[in-house]
């Protein structure tokens, strides 16, 4: 009898003891994730499909993750990709460019998320013209034939829609870079340019003033687009995981207030008045909020539920990128994206 006590007396400390040791390992995993205030720079546009950031950091949600960020805005998608690969910028959100496909092939960046898509059930991107091109006759995009798209640059998200739109309804356009959003405004309202696809927070007021007319939409041609991407440095997404897994965690309870405000009407009146009012802080800030608040609402647009990524619209742009000799034909898309963060889709979009 004495020996089987001492034998239980025994198992029992022995189960405490390993009760004890895994405890304490995760208590100590838990403060070894990210040290507090731990300072890293994300790059942003000024758009409603940045909002997810703009949420995570005016709430706090990186904050909460131990990051504390300093925002830098640009105007287009590459130079955000340069600032990664240089470690001007730790994280960005924005589309996947020709020069990000390329810098990824160097071993600089990484994609480890997704941001925006187009939801066919959502209002998207819109496919707008010049005035004297619709005056012309240009009144759907089958009737693009020889006229002028506008880009930013050669490899942009804006050339690669047009050049969707050019393959499926048959037509022929003449890309124009012209660098900067601001530009390319001021060429469609003056008739230098004749087309251009936009998140509707820009078309819509273009639009709704005179200065444009909207004749179709980006999801017709590119249904489940992964319009934009969370990419950082390689060296950021292999070395620094808790880092980068963090400030993926913040950035998704952002995008879930987002949508829950402004595309599922779930946060009700308030707290859709309350995101745009987050929002305005950075988007529209030369307005008065209520002259701002119907291009904000105008601009919602669905963001990927905890970052997941559309895998076969990254090849498809992938592939695109490789047909027009912009990349090298040798790049795989696993040396572009680490799926090891975040769940990937993997259904090939649909197309008109």
């Amino acid at each position: 009898m004495f020996n089987l006590q001492r034998k239980s007396l025994r198992t029992l400390i022995g189960s405490f003891v390993v009760l004890s040791t895994i405890y304490t390992a995760n208590i100590f995993a838990q403060d070894k994730a990210v040290t507090p205030n731990t300072e890293i720079t994300v790059g942003a546009l000024r758009f409603t499909s940045h909002a997810a950031t703009f949420v995570a950091v005016e709430r706090g949600y990186f904050k909460q993750q131990g990051l504390d960020v300093k925002l830098k805005f640009f105007q287009a998608a590459q130079p955000m990709a340069v600032a990664v690969a240089s470690k001007d910028v730790d994280y960005a959100v924005t589309a996947m460019s020709g020069g990000l496909i390329s810098l990824a092939d160097k071993g600089a960046i990484k994609i480890i998320g997704g941001s925006l898509t187009e939801d066919p059930k959502v209002n998207g991107q819109k496919i707008v013209v010049s005035n004297k091109a619709f005056e012309s006759g240009v009144t759907d995009p089958s009737k693009l034939d020889g006229k002028v798209w506008a880009i930013s640059q050669k490899g942009s998200s804006f050339h690669y829609v047009g050049s969707q739109i050019e393959q499926q309804e048959g037509v022929d356009l003449r890309f124009k870079p012209l660098q900067k959003v601001g530009a390319i405004i001021g060429a469609l309202k003056s008739g230098q340019v004749d087309a251009w696809s936009i998140v509707p927070h820009i078309a819509k007021p273009l639009a709704d003033s005179g200065a444009v007319h909207i004749i179709g939409n980006v999801s017709d041609y590119l249904p489940n687009y992964q319009v934009t991407t969370v990419f950082t440095s390689t060296k950021n997404a292999s070395d620094e995981r808790d880092q980068t897994q963090a400030f993926l965690t913040a950035l998704a309870k952002g995008a879930a207030d987002y949508n829950a405000a402004m595309v599922d009407h779930t946060a009700g009146q308030q707290g859709q008045d309350d995101m745009v009012k987050l929002i305005h802080k950075y988007i529209y800030t030369d307005r008065p909020l209520e002259k701002a608040a119907p291009s904000i609402i105008n601009g919602s647009m669905r963001l990927n539920a905890d970052n997941f990524l559309y895998m076969a619209s990254l090849q498809n742009q992938l592939d695109w990128f490789q047909q027009g000799k912009m990349v090298k034909a040798s790049i795989k898309l696993t040396d572009i994206v680490d799926t090891s963060y975040v769940k990937t889709v993997d259904e090939k979009p649909d197309t008109k």
